[in-house]
């Protein structure tokens, strides 16, 4: 059988509906949902062997650390550690939206789903949808993007399902995403207001030098 496709308003997300996906999540279930770029396969990252599950669908390199969305800045400064002002500006200009920003991991995130790094990629979505999850959930949500190893990402709720069958139980249906084109990876856990580019994607690198210009 199938996913199930759960249509849930993305401007307006219904509370009860987010109370479902919520539950799912803590049940330790993995969930399709729609980011601000591609769909995007959650888990609660505290979950270990849901983290293990993320890995084995995509068939993932255990080495690669896993992006968390978060709700907002606040909860940021709660998992992570020496967050600078390079961070501040960034998240300021670009927050919510399709930048994600590596930092120091705070103690509260398991070791595995930084990937034995010691480092976290965080992002707050535009998605209302997601934002509401990790607010009902109470925790940050993994937020690799829900498609096959060699196969395209994913603008629809339907490609996931066409991708995934009874692979994962929940597809939430979201419509489509606001864009086609992957986060930008902006890399600050080099300490001393040190920055790199991982990926450029729907940010381009200039204006990130731009908004961090002192």
């Amino acid at each position: 059988m199938d996913a199930e496709l759960l249509r849930i308003d993305p401007d307006e997300p219904e509370p009860a509906l987010i109370d479902y996906v919520a539950e799912k999540l803590d049940s330790g279930d993995v969930v399709a949902l729609p980011t601000d770029t591609f769909y995007g396969l959650a888990v609660d990252p505290v979950n270990l062997r849901a983290v293990d599950r993320i890995y084995d669908l995509k068939s993932r390199a255990r080495h690669k650390p896993l992006s968390l969305l978060i709700a907002d800045v606040a909860q940021a400064y709660d998992l992570a550690r020496n967050i600078d002002s390079d961070f501040d500006r960034l998240a300021e200009r670009f927050w919510p939206g399709p930048l994600t920003i590596v930092v120091k991991a705070g103690s509260k995130l398991p070791l595995r789903v930084t990937a034995n790094t010691g480092n976290v990629a965080l992002r707050v979505p535009e998605t209302a949808i997601c934002r509401a999850v990790v607010k009902k959930l109470g925790l940050p949500i993994t937020a690799t993007s829900a498609n096959l190893r060699g196969m395209p990402e994913c603008t629809y709720a339907r490609g996931v399902r066409d991708q995934f069958g009874d692979k994962i139980p929940l597809i939430v249906d979201g419509g489509p995403t606001a864009r086609s084109v992957a986060t930008t990876i902006v890399d600050l856990s080099g300490g001393a207001n040190s920055w790199m580019i991982l990926r450029e994607g729907a940010i381009p690198t200039h204006e990130i030098a731009l908004a961090l210009q002192r």
